[in-house]
C-alpha cells in the first residue's frame, strides 16, 4: 500500500510536465497530421479533405521541395563534417588546463552566445562581393583569382552558409568534446606512451574511441541545428531565399506564407520523416566507426 501511494505521489510530480508536453507537442503534432490531409488555407472556416494527395504531391511532383531537400542534405553534410572535425581539433588542442587555453576556449565559444540574426549580418559583411572582408583580404594578399560571389553563386551558396554555421556553433561542440576528453583516464595515455605511441597514435587508439559518446551527441545535436538553420539562412539570403539557398524549413515557411497551410503541413510531415531517417543512419554509422 505504501509503495502504491509513493508511486502515485511521484506520478503527480510528472503531471504538469505531461500536460505541457501534451499541449505544446502532442496536440499540435496530431493537428498537423490532420491538416496534412486537407486543402485548408489557414484562414477559412471550411476546408476539404484531400486524403494523401498532399503527401504524394510533395514526394513525387514538387520540384521546389526536392531542391530544398537537396540543399538541406548538402548543408547537413558540410556542417556535420566540418563542425565535428573543427570542434574535436579545438578540444584536443585546448583540453589542457592553463590560462591560455581557458582564454582561447572563451574566444571560440563567444560566437555561440550571439543571435542567428547577428551572425547573419556579420557573415553578410564578410561575403559581400564588392567590399566584403573575404574578397578584400584575398585582394590584399594577391589572391584575386580566388575571389568569389559567395552567396551570389547558386552552385556553392549553401556551402558558404555552412561555413557560417560551423563558425557559429563549433565552440559549443568543442565544450562537449573537452568534457569527454577530460573523462579519459590519464593511465591510458601513460600506457600508450610506454608502448612507444606518438601523438597521432594516442589520438587514434585512445582519444578517438573514448570520445565516442561525445561524438554521438555532437553529431545528433549538429544534425538538429542543420535542419533548424532557419534564421541564419533568412538573414543571409532574404525572404524568400533564392533556389540555391532554399532549405526545408524556409520552403515550408514560404508555403505557409502563401496560405497553403494543408500543403505546408504535409511538407512538415515529410520533413520530420527525413530528420528521423538521417538521425537513424547517423547513429548506425557512429556505431560502426567506434565499434
Amino acid at each position: 500500500m505504501t509503495s502504491l501511494r509513493t508511486r502515485g505521489t511521484l506520478f503527480l510530480f510528472a503531471v504538469p510536465a505531461l500536460i505541457l508536453y501534451g499541449g505544446f507537442f502532442l496536440l499540435p503534432a496530431v493537428q498537423g497530421l490532420r491538416y496534412a490531409t486537407t486543402d485548408w488555407d489557414g484562414y477559412s472556416s471550411t476546408f476539404n479533405d484531400v486524403g494523401l494527395s498532399n503527401l504524394t504531391d510533395v514526394v513525387s511532383d514538387d520540384d521546389l521541395f526536392r531542391n530544398a531537400l537537396t540543399n538541406n542534405l548538402k548543408f547537413l553534410l558540410a556542417v556535420v563534417v566540418g563542425q565535428t572535425a573543427l570542434a574535436l581539433l579545438l578540444a584536443v588542442l585546448l583540453a589542457a588546463r592553463s590560462r591560455a587555453s581557458t582564454a582561447l576556449r572563451a574566444l571560440f565559444f563567444l560566437p555561440t552566445v550571439l543571435s542567428s540574426v547577428s551572425v547573419a549580418f556579420i557573415w553578410k559583411f564578410v561575403y559581400d562581393p564588392n567590399f566584403g572582408l573575404a574578397n578584400s583580404l584575398l585582394g590584399a594578399v594577391g589572391l584575386d583569382r580566388f575571389q568569389s560571389a559567395y552567396l551570389g553563386d547558386e552552385a556553392t551558396a549553401i556551402l558558404w552558409v555552412a561555413v557560417a554555421q560551423v563558425w557559429f556553433h563549433a565552440g559549443q561542440m568543442m565544450v562537449i568534446y573537452i568534457a569527454g576528453i577530460n573523462q579519459i583516464p590519464p593511465e591510458l595515455y601513460e600506457a600508450a606512451k610506454t608502448d612507444g605511441a606518438g601523438r597521432w597514435q594516442q589520438f587514434r587508439h585512445v582519444t578517438w574511441p573514448m570520445v565516442a559518446p561525445a561524438t554521438a551527441l555532437v553529431i545528433a545535436y549538429t544534425t538538429l541545428q542543420s535542419f533548424k538553420a532557419f534564421d541564419l539562412i533568412l538573414g543571409l539570403a532574404g525572404n524568400p531565399p533564392r533556389s540555391g539557398l532554399d532549405v526545408l524549413a524556409t520552403r515550408i515557411y514560404t508555403t505557409f506564407a502563401n496560405s497553403q497551410l494543408g500543403y505546408a503541413a504535409a511538407e512538415s510531415v515529410i520533413f520530420m520523416i527525413a530528420i528521423a531517417a538521417v538521425t537513424l543512419l547517423q547513429n548506425r554509422a557512429a556505431r560502426m566507426v567506434h565499434g
